[in-house]
C-alpha cells in the first residue's frame, strides 16, 4: 500500500487483458467493504480512487443536527460539536472527513486524531485499518483478476462453440482428459472419448467444441471426439471445396472409432463431390481417417430422390429393388443373395449407418427369401374368388409381395388395383394376416426346437466324461495297479530275507 497503485493496475490490466476500470472499481469496493467492517456498517463511507495519488481515498460523512435531535451517533454530529469543526455550519449540513490510513500519511492521521478524534470516534480503529486495507486491496485485486480472466476466457470461447480446436493433454481427472488450449483449459469427458483411443500427458488432441458452460469455478469448455460434427469440421479443414461452400456435407452417420458414412453434394456440376472429398490417391480422406485413428469413412453422393439416395447409402452392396413406405418411413431393399451379407455388414453396421444417414428404417431381404414368401403367399391367395394368377403376379410387381406389405396397405389402395374390388382387398389382408401368424408360429417352434436340441446336447456333454477326464482316470488306475504290484513285490522280498522260524 506504500507504493503507487497506478503502476500495478496498469501492469495487471495489460498482462491479463482486463479493463482498467474493472480493477479500479473492484479496489474501491474492496476498501469500502473493509472500512465498513472496521469502522461500523452504520457509518456513511465513500471510497474513491485518486489517479494523482495512485491510492484509494476514504471519506467519512456525517450530518449536522441540533443537539436535542441527535439519535444516530455514527451518522449524525451535534451542532455544538460541529461548530468546533466549522463555525459556519448549519443543521442539515453534511461534513466530510478524509480518513488517512496509509503509512505515508501517518503524520496527517495523527493530526486528524488530535483535531477530530473525539468527534469521529475512530482513533483506535484507524490504527488497525492500514493493515486490513492492504490485505483487502491485495485479495480484491487477485480475486478480480481471477474473475476477469474467467470472463475473458468465456467471452473468447462462447462464440467458438461448434469449432475445431487443438490442444495438449495436461492431466486426467476421473477418466476425463484436461486439455490445455493456451488461454484456457478444456475437458474431454469420458463419454466424448473414442473407446479405442488412449491419451498421455503431452499428446496433441484435436476435438470439437461441443458446449461451453459458465459456473462458479469459471468457464467449462466441453470437447468431443465422438460428435458427428467433428467429421464435418475435419473435412472442412482438408477439403478446400467444402470450406469455400462448393461442396456441402448433407448428412453424417457415425459409430465413433469404427465406421462412418457421409453424404455429400456439389453446387457446381463440374465438381465431383465424392472425388473432392477423397482427394488425389485418397490423400484427403486418409488425412481425416488418420486423425480419427483408423475410423473407416464411406463417402456417398447425396440425392433428393430417396430411392436413389438409399442405394448410394447402402454401398458397397448392390440393390435389385427398392420399396418405399412413406406412411411408416420404412424402406425395403431387395438384394441378390450374394450381396445380403455385404448389405447388412458386420454386426449389422452397414445397414444401421445407412438407416441413420437416410433417417428412415431400412429392411433388407434377399431375392431367394422374397421368392419363397411369394410362393407361400401366392398359393394362399388363390382361394380368393376372382383373383387369378395374373392379378397376383401384378400385385407382387407393385411391391405387395409379403404379408407385412399387404397389411400395411390401405384397403382403398388395394381396391384401386385392376381386378380387385374392396371385398377382395379385405379377404387378401385377412389371408396375409393368417400367413404372417403361421410363419411366426413356425419360426417360434423352430427356435424352441433348436433351444431344446442345444440344451440336450449340453446335458449329454455334461453326463459323458470328456476325453481328458477319461485319460486322467485311466492314468490313476494304472498308477494304483503299479502301486499294488510294488507292494506285493516288497512283501515277497521281505519274506525271502526273513530268518527261518523253528
Amino acid at each position: 500500500m506504500m507504493g503507487n497503485l497506478n503502476q500495478i493496475i496498469d501492469q495487471v490490466s495489460k498482462e491479463k487483458s482486463i479493463d482498467r476500470s474493472v480493477l479500479v472499481d473492484a479496489l474501491e469496493q474492496g476498501i469500502l467493504s473493509a472500512a465498513k467492517k472496521t469502522f461500523g456498517h452504520g457509518r456513511e463511507l465513500e471510497a474513491k480512487f485518486s489517479e494523482d495519488e495512485g491510492q484509494v481515498e476514504l471519506m467519512l460523512y456525517m450530518t449536522v443536527v441540533d443537539d436535542e435531535s441527535l439519535t444516530n451517533f455514527e451518522r449524525e454530529l451535534p451542532m455544538s460539536t460541529a461548530a468546533s469543526v466549522d463555525v459556519e455550519v448549519q443543521p442539515g449540513d453534511e461534513l466530510g472527513f478524509q480518513i488517512f490510513y496509509l503509512d505515508r500519511d501517518r503524520v496527517r492521521a495523527e493530526e486528524e486524531d488530535r483535531k477530530y478524534g473525539d468527534v469521529l470516534g475512530i482513533r483506535t480503529a484507524r490504527q488497525q485499518f492500514g493493515r486490513i486495507a492492504a490485505m483487502t486491496a491485495k485479495q480484491v485485486i487477485m480475486q478480480r483478476v481471477r474473475d476477469a480472466e474467467r470472463d475473458v476466457v468465456f467471452n473468447e470461447y462462447k462464440d467458438r462453440k461448434g469449432e475445431l480446436v487443438t490442444g495438449i493433454v495436461r492431466r486426467f481427472e476421473r477418466g476425463n482428459v484436461i486439455v490445455d488450449l493456451g488461454r484456457a483449459e478444456a475437458m474431454l469427458p469420458v463419454r466424448e472419448q473414442i473407446f479405442r483411443e488412449s491419451y498421455r500427458a503431452g499428446d496433441r488432441v484435436q476435438a470439437y467444441v461441443k458446449d461451453i458452460k459458465r459456473d462458479a469455478k469459471g468457464p467449462q469448455i466441453i470437447l468431443s471426439r465422438t460428435d458427428e460434427r467433428l467429421i464435418e469440421k475435419l473435412f472442412e479443414l482438408e477439403v478446400p471445396e467444402i470450406y469455400e461452400g462448393i461442396v456441402k456435407i448433407m448428412r453424417v452417420a457415425r459409430e465413433p472409432g469404427e465406421r462412418a458414412k457421409i453424404a455429400v453434394a456439389s453446387k457446381d456440376t463440374d465438381v465431383d463431390p465424392v472425388g473432392a472429398c477423397v482427394g488425389m490417391k485418397g490423400s484427403r480422406v486418409q488425412a481425416v481417417v488418420q486423425e480419427l485413428k483408423g475410423e473407416k469413412i464411406d463417402i456417398v453422393p447425396w440425392s433428393p430422390d430417396t430411392a436413389k439416395f438409399v442405394c448410394n447409402a447402402i454401398q458397397p452392396a448392390e440393390v435389385s429393388r427398392v420399396l418405399i413406405d412413406e406412411d411408416n418411413q420404412t424402406i425395403e431393399l431387395i438384394v441378390p443373395d450374394d450381396q445380403l451379407s455385404l448389405a447388412i455388414g458386420r454386426r449389422g453396421q452397414n445397414v444401421r449407418l445407412a438407416s441413420k444417414l437416410i433417417g428412415w428404417k431400412i429392411d433388407i431381404q434377399s431375392e431367394s427369401k422374397i421368392e419363397e414368401v411369394k410362393q407361400v403367399l401366392g398359393a394362399a391367395l388363390t382361394v380368393v374368388h376372382g383373383l387369378d394368377e395374373s392379378v397376383i403376379s401384378y400385385l407382387f410387381k407393385l411391391g405387395y409381395h409379403s404379408p407385412d406389405n399387404l397389411l400395411n396397405a390401405h384397403v382403398e389402395d388395394l381396391a384401386a388395383i385392376h381386378g380387385i374390388d374392396e371385398e377382395m382387398a379385405m379377404q387378401i389382408q385377412q389371408i396375409a394376416y393368417e400367413v404372417k401368424k403361421r410363419r411366426e408360429e413356425e419360426t417360434r417352434a423352430a427356435k424352441e426346437a433348436q433351444a431344446a436340441a442345444d440344451a440336450a446336447g449340453l446335458a449329454a456333454a455334461a453326463a459323458k466324461p470328456s476325453e481328458e477326464d477319461t485319460a486322467v482316470a485311466e492314468a490313476a488306475l494304472a498308477a494304483a495297479a503299479a502301486a499294488d504290484a510294488g507292494a506285493e513285490a516288497s512283501v515277497a522280498a521281505n519274506a525271502d530275507d526273513a530268518p527261518a522260524q523253528v
